[in-house]
């Protein structure tokens, strides 16, 4: 009897000893699942989407949706977005549409986020300067847009330089290359209009005016020099002399005045001025108002020469003896 006793004790120990392993087994798998779970609702991926956009499509289940956020590095876990989304939504559908997210945010605030159409989408305010080229303006855009394709921009304004009008526009986050053109196109329209009687009794055609315009952006430091200026080079075009103007190279090779050389000059290019006569075949840049105004209505006189110093004073000459003299004085 003693020894059936002792097995009995012996048993129950070991019942009682392996109910424990189980319990702190199963304690320290709570413990894991409880740290993942506050882990996922209460840090932000590391390669959270800052500054771009996730678009939950019309339709998507909240499978799908937590198994894209999961994707994006929006969510850590999809199960237990699931989860949260279930429990703070009070049975509201999320909401279909693009989400832009301006910093990294917890899968809590993300499921409030989705569930209340929080979209995120504040208009951001982009300055294009007068004078930017296409180039510069995709640069810009690609900058401060993540989901901005500047290639493709490019490949649609390639007939477009000089007719985006340079001003201080506000694009919200989603904004797609077409209607970055079409806004500044139609700014273009509006704000030339204002003009269009100057250019009406110019007695120059409007492309003409806009390429004059674009060349007058790039050639005058001072705006007090553009009427002037405008008037040498239309004198120069009226006469059948080269315009000779170096701020066409910035559009053919990117050098200014100081680092152009005498191969340079040479380069066969239908925008080296020094090389062909008249325009160049269209504009080497967005000019501002003031500059198509000028071009549109330049200040007359007799002189075919100017050149700028390097603090931008410019000097104007009626002959070539005293233009090479300036050039002596100011340059050399």
């Amino acid at each position: 009897m003693r020894l059936l006793v002792d097995k009995i004790k012996e048993y129950s120990q070991w019942v009682l000893d392996d109910t424990k392993r189980s319990f702190v087994a199963l304690s320290g798998v709570v413990a894991v699942i409880v740290a993942v779970f506050v882990l996922s609702v209460t840090l932000a991926p590391r390669d959270f989407p800052v500054g771009r956009i996730v678009t939950i499509t019309e339709g998507a289940t909240l499978t799908e949706i937590s198994e894209l956020f999961n994707e994006k590095s929006v969510v850590a876990s999809p199960f237990f977005f699931k989860m949260l989304v279930k429990v703070s939504s009070n049975d509201k559908e999320i909401l279909a549409g693009d989400y832009f997210f301006e910093k990294p945010l917890t899968a809590f605030s993300v499921a409030q986020k989705v569930s209340n159409g929080e979209y995120g989408l504040e208009p951001k305010r982009v300055m294009i300067p007068e004078g930017a080229t296409v180039l510069d303006i995709a640069a810009i855009f690609a900058a401060n847009f993540a989901e901005f394709d500047s290639l493709r921009f490019l490949e649609l304004v390639e007939d477009k330089e000089g007719y985006l009008f340079p001003d201080t526009y506000f694009f919200l986050p989603n904004v797609r290359e077409e209607q970055v053109i079409r806004e500044l196109m139609e700014t273009f329209e509006v704000r030339v209009a204002s003009i269009g009687d100057t250019i009406e009794s110019s007695g120059r055609s409007f492309e003409d005016i806009v390429i004059m315009a674009s060349i007058i952006e790039k050639e005058a430091w001072k705006e007090d020099d553009r009427r002037l200026i405008s008037g040498v080079l239309w004198n120069r075009i009226d006469i059948g002399m080269p315009l000779q103007v170096d701020a066409t190279f910035l559009y053919i090779n990117g050098k200014n005045t100081y680092d152009l050389t005498h191969d340079d000059l040479d380069i066969d290019s239908p925008y080296n001025t020094y090389k062909y006569l008249g325009l160049t075949p269209g504009p080497i840049c967005n000019p501002g108002l003031n500059s198509i105004e000028t071009a549109a209505a330049p200040e007359e006189s007799s002189y075919l020469f100017y050149l700028a110093d390097r603090s931008g004073n410019t000097y104007f000459s009626l002959d070539f003896e005293e233009h090479k003299r300036y050039k002596w004085l100011y340059l050399d």
